[in-house]
């Protein structure tokens, strides 16, 4: 079946350029001014989660976008309960409130029940009905690593493919990960029992979508309906766009594609400045749109992943400029930030670390100077352990 791009007749709707589709959505993402007013958990809520694979990516997100940011605060929200870690969107850890943990699962249930179809050989006479069961129990019976789950569901299925079990549970069960894991500078490995066991109460209903994309377009808008289905991992979603378009307003991109938008949500004038900001590996903020021009230059496209991994990123002027990385003594209390452009400046030089790349790129001192005063900001939030603080502008990374 070949696949369409749903595009808006020429000239019914304004045309929204890269760079107002840029500080429109930073506005959103609260990363063209950072909020004085949010809470931790309110901004966690605003942004419908946040990518959490590894524990520091989530403290690094809301250090870029809050004001008066203290990882304790989110650390504390944690083991209260009141956030948590589960699969969600496109199948990824993701930090909830424990209000969408029993909405936004329910609705991506499908989705995960339909990656399923991906792992049929290693779950060949395997009743998926059976085995939700069998591990509900055992998880709710105490909390079970990945590794203790696996084993526990071989002993019932023994010629099945270890893996498979495990994802198997993972789509079939809305698992969430229980502190200690994802506390900060405490961390812990992944163990794993039911929303409802952790939280309390039922694990929710399946609800109407048309809440969640209202919610979507308020933190990523003005969007496509393919946007959309990008970042929640969901299909069909055309007609529950058709049904809020009275209350919406449209727009199309420079390419034609039809856009969706809150119509009174900010869209700031493209000039308007943005500053710099650093962000974690796996940002929604570049996994969240099916066309990430708005973000991505054409020619960075690729370049912030090596295999499985992703690097941390800094924007300037709204836009993906480099990565960075972050390496900390705690024995002999430093921290080294180094930021690494992607614009070529020199010849190929090694770098401490071994590998080779171009030497940084032809920063302004104005922007050197920007970048210096935003990372050394960052630090006094998540580098609190360290004494002493160093900032480098170091190579590329070859991704």
């Amino acid at each position: 079946m070949t696949k369409t791009t749903h595009r808006a007749p020429a000239g019914t709707a304004p045309v929204l350029g890269v760079r107002a589709l840029n500080r429109a959505t930073l506005d959103r993402q609260l990363l063209l001014r950072r909020s004085a007013d949010l809470s931790v958990g309110d901004a966690v809520a605003h942004l419908v989660g946040l990518q959490a694979q590894n524990v520091k990516p989530p403290y690094h997100a809301l250090a870029a976008r809050l004001e008066d940011f203290d990882p304790a605060g989110l650390s504390a929200l944690l083991e209260s309960r009141d956030l948590v870690r589960m699969v969600t969107m496109r199948s990824t850890i993701h930090l909830h409130t424990a209000a969408d943990a029993r909405t936004l699962r329910p609705l991506v249930q499908g989705a995960l029940e339909r990656e399923l179809s991906a792992f049929r050989k290693g779950l060949a006479g395997v009743d998926l009905t059976a085995l939700a069961a069998l591990a509900r129990e055992a998880v709710e019976a105490e909390p079970r690593t990945p590794k203790q789950l696996r084993e526990l569901l071989l002993v019932r299925w023994p010629d099945a493919d270890p893996q498979s079990l495990g994802i198997a549970a993972r789509c079939t069960l809305p698992l969430v990960q229980v502190t200690p894991r994802g506390l900060w500078r405490r961390g812990g490995q992944v163990a794993l029992t039911t929303v409802a066991a952790w939280l309390g109460g039922d694990e929710g209903t399946v609800p109407a979508p048309d809440d969640t994309v209202l919610r979507y377009l308020g933190a990523f808008g003005p969007a496509s309906v393919k946007d959309l289905q990008t970042w929640a991992g969901l299909t069909r979603m055309r007609e529950v766009f058709e049904r809020l378009r009275p209350g919406l307003r449209t727009f199309r991109d420079e390419n034609g594609v039809e856009l969706f938008d809150l119509p009174d949500a900010p869209r700031p004038d493209p000039d308007t400045p943005a500053p710099p900001r650093f962000l974690p590996e796996f940002d929604n903020l570049l996994l969240s749109h099916a066309d990430r021009a708005r973000v991505v230059p054409a020619a960075y496209k690729g370049r912030t992943w090596k295999g499985n991994v992703s690097y941390p990123v800094f924007l300037l002027d709204g836009f993906l400029a480099g990565v960075w990385r972050l390496t900390q003594d705690t024995e002999g209390g430093t921290a080294l930030l180094t930021i690494e452009p992607f614009e070529p400046s020199g010849p190929s030089e090694p770098d401490t670390s071994g590998r080779r790349g171009k030497r940084g790129g032809p920063l302004g001192r104005g922007q050197r100077e920007e970048l210096t005063r935003e990372a050394e900001r960052m630090l006094t939030r998540i580098a609190g352990a360290s004494s002493s603080y160093d900032i480098r502008f170091g190579t590329v990374i070859d991704a």
